[in-house]
């Protein structure tokens, strides 16, 4: 797809609902797209969303192997609720093992450089062999989720894996989102009851304090500008 042609439908969704962008993307790629779940709040808006639109639809998640227990929870609950079965992708083992055997269990708390080389052994990793199967991604993105975010459009070129990249929820705010899920009853991580607004793997994830940025949670001893495990390399 041409820059032209991302121009182009970004003026056309300019104002369409995160269901209208959907609606023309699912039957047009059929079996080659896909929703990247990461089982937080917005995927599971999209989730919700997609299977109404195409109840047979793509949608997979990754299993790092360090979730926190109402994940993989919500998985189940979630497959249970709209009668499908989200793909789980899973790392390869040896890099797990081989970065562990060269630098330690959660290394990743030493320094971005051993955090960014766990999240690729255990996130990027399979999530390469989850892209190689679509030419279309969807994704939950929203532009006031981080300072990293801010810039995010609803439809782009994802250079570093050659793909499409759909973000409906791009113009959405966290109201829109918890709003969308108290009324169509969606399913969602417990934890975001006990003050976990972004939830990733358990030892790279807290709790906020009221008042702090939704982000803050995520990999909290580094600066702001560095919390992206590379899936949204920009």
């Amino acid at each position: 797809m041409t820059l032209q042609e991302i121009n182009e439908l970004n003026e056309r969704f300019a104002t369409a609902s995160p269901e209208e962008v959907l609606a023309y993307f699912l039957p047009l790629y059929n079996d080659r797209i896909a929703l990247a779940s990461s089982l937080g709040l917005e995927d599971q808006v999209l989730t919700a969303m997609i299977t109404k639109i195409k109840p047979d639809a793509r949608i997979f998640t990754i299993d790092t192997g360090r979730l926190f227990p109402e994940s993989y929870l919500l998985i189940d609950r979630t497959n249970e609720k709209y009668d499908i079965k989200i793909e789980v992708y899973s790392p390869e083992h040896t890099g797990v093992e081989n970065y562990v055997k060269e630098n330690g269990i959660n290394a990743f708390y030493q320094s971005i450089e051993l955090r960014k080389a766990c999240c690729h052994c255990r996130k990027l990793e399979p999530l390469k062999r989850a892209l190689s199967t679509v030419d279309v991604w969807i994704c939950g993105l929203r532009a006031s989720q981080a300072v990293t975010r801010t810039g995010i459009q609803i439809v782009e070129w994802d250079a570093n894996n050659g793909l499409i990249k759909v973000n409906p929820l791009a113009r959405w705010s966290e109201e829109d989102v918890w709003q969308y899920i108290r009324t169509n009853r969606v399913p969602y991580n417990k934890l975001h009851d006990k003050g976990f607004p972004s939830i990733g793997c358990q030892p790279c994830t807290r709790a906020i304090e009221p008042g702090e940025d939704i982000r803050a949670g995520r990999w909290w001893w580094e600066d702001p500008e560095h919390k992206e495990c590379g899936l949204h390399k920009r």
